[in-house]
């Protein structure tokens, strides 16, 4: 490759990866005169890509849209990266396919030294089942529902859906990946609150919602997930009395399992929840703390036959 036919693969790299650049910026990035980035955006244009000129002290340059698309620039790293991700991503329910096959396509433009590194890599590593935490499957992911939620997010445009058989009209802010689920965070126009929706229990209605100015919310978004799917976004939702101060149950609890309000003579209140009763029976059993289950009825009565199974198992 000569020397100019690599640097403008670099310049082309460098106006993908930002949406605007001015001309001594370009210039200082790839160690040339201003002179040198306005004829090699010439050359550009010769080949046929898109590339934008606003006028104005240093000039400012942009990837315009339609024309010859530029080829996808990827270094080592980045393309390493990717194929790890998209090959993880082969495991997720209801992208399987669509991530094996960008796995596939990414691997034929791969030049043939980074393409032998990452068939190296398939070849040499294996997967186990991601889901190791539950007896319920994994819900499917909708790409189409996520891109629609993600594109009124970016426009500011207001939801109307049916979420566990009720309407809500929202304000989406965030889309929040946690636990092999997704869960959309917004402001309910009724009641005004903050609330994760679990994506895959939500059916979005026809017309949307109107037009927001989006406001921050209070607080942290991932840990507000955390906290309030604890109390709301699982199928099995449980109060566990445990017989031990707060602070110790805290140390003992991964955030994810749920939230421990202290309560009276030194013991504390679990709450927590999980897909399934059993999942839910196996969380709170890894305590190693004792503990006292009134609700939901489910859960005391299959605590009951595993008490019975793990007694017979120690007396025969």
């Amino acid at each position: 490759m000569s020397t100019t036919a690599g640097r403008l693969l670099a310049l082309l790299g460098l106006l993908q990866s930002r949406a605007e650049w001015t001309g001594p910026e370009l210039a200082a990035r790839l160690d040339v005169t201003d002179r040198t980035v306005r004829n090699d955006m010439a050359r550009l244009r010769d080949l046929g890509y898109p590339v934008d000129g606003v006028r104005g002290p240093g000039g400012r340059y942009r990837l315009g849209v339609g024309g010859k698309l530029p080829p996808l620039l990827l270094d080592d790293e980045e393309a390493v990266a990717i194929a790890v991700g998209l090959r993880a991503a082969t495991v997720v329910t209801g992208i399987e396919e669509s991530s094996a096959r960008a796995l596939g396509k990414l691997e034929q433009v791969l030049p043939d030294r980074l393409r032998r590194q990452v068939a190296a890599l398939r070849s040499a590593t294996s997967a186990g089942p991601v889901n190791t935490d539950s007896n319920v499957e994994d819900p499917a992911v909708d790409p189409g529902l996520l891109t629609e939620l993600a594109a009124a997010i970016r426009d500011h445009q207001g939801l109307r859906c049916w979420y566990r058989e009720e309407p809500h009209e929202v304000e989406p802010i965030r889309l929040v990946a946690w636990q092999r689920r997704w869960y959309l965070v917004g402001r309910d126009v009724s009641s005004g609150e903050w609330q994760p929706f679990r994506v895959d229990w939500l059916e979005l209605r026809t017309p949307g919602g109107r037009r927001f100015v989006p406001a921050d919310p209070p607080f942290d978004l991932t840990e507000f997930v955390v906290r309030e799917v604890a109390r709301t976004g699982w199928a099995v939702h449980a109060r566990i009395l445990v017989h031990a101060p707060a602070d110790e149950v805290l140390a003992r609890i991964n955030p994810a399992v749920g939230t421990v309000e202290p309560a009276e003579d030194g013991t504390s209140v679990l709450v927590t929840g999980g897909d399934s009763i059993e999942t839910v029976a196996v969380w709170i059993g890894m305590l190693g703390l004792d503990f006292t289950v009134r609700e939901p009825q489910g859960l005391v009565d299959h605590l009951a036959e595993l008490s019975r199974r793990y007694a017979a198992a120690v007396h025969g």
